[in-house]
């Protein structure tokens, strides 16, 4: 299946989680998560109408920046150390995996503009994840003002790996539903209005459950 079949059936999906629950297709974002394949199936995701690209490890991204470049909008998916900060900071235009104020901190240091921040988020509370615990988000999010170049447009969450469709719900609904406390702060550096949360296997429970960003790597562009 080429890019192109594989993005056509995944809005069909969109569309049809949008529809059970009364929401527009419009209002979700598909990231491709490139991070299994080369630059030129990369390519092949901007060529099917997707911008939206997501690497999750540092030395991916640049070598994919350095051949794409400001075709498309970067997103930096993973677990950030807070030492690669200064070697992606020019080159990502959102960072999924805010969850400590060492990292907060060095964003701070090397950005040279506002950059679109999603906190992460440890819902399901596995010690194998990283992310913040749901009770520490908001205090986190509180000392984040100090902060001039992090703008947190939302949270983000990675759910269990399982096929049981009642603990992934409930793990996406407690994100939303955190998202909706932090939005009714109304802090201006934490506006807090997106949902970055489903992968190939569960975006469209997410969806159903109020995601505006989905992470979407195998099932778009498969693997080399």
């Amino acid at each position: 299946m080429t890019v192109r079949d594989n993005l056509a059936a995944i809005r069909r999906e969109i569309e049809a989680a949008c529809a059970r629950v009364g929401r527009d297709p419009a209002g979700v974002r598909i990231v491709a998560v490139t991070k299994y394949v080369d630059a030129e199936r990369a390519m092949e995701v901007l060529d099917a109408g997707i911008a939206d690209l997501g690497e999750n490890r540092s030395d991916q991204l640049i070598e994919k920046h350095a051949r794409i470049g400001n075709q498309a909008t970067w997103h930096f998916i993973g677990t950030l150390q807070s030492r690669k900060v200064k070697d992606i900071i020019d080159k990502v235009d959102y960072i999924h995996s805010l969850d400590r104020l060492s990292l907060a901190k060095e964003i701070e240091k090397r950005a040279v503009r506002p950059v679109k921040c999603f906190v992460q988020v440890n819902v399901s509370g596995e010690v194998t994840k990283h992310g913040l615990a749901p009770e520490e988000t908001i205090p986190f999010i509180e000392q984040l003002r100090a902060f001039s170049r992090i703008e947190v447009v939302g949270l983000m969450t990675m759910a269990p790996h399982t096929d049981d469709e009642a603990v992934l719900r409930a793990c996406f609904r407690r994100l939303r539903m955190l998202k909706e406390r932090v939005q009714a702060l109304g802090m201006a550096h934490a506006p807090c209005t997106e949902l970055s949360m489903g992968m190939s296997n569960d975006y469209t429970i997410a969806i159903e459950e109020g995601a505006t960003f989905v992470r979407i790597g195998s099932a778009l562009v498969g693997s080399l």
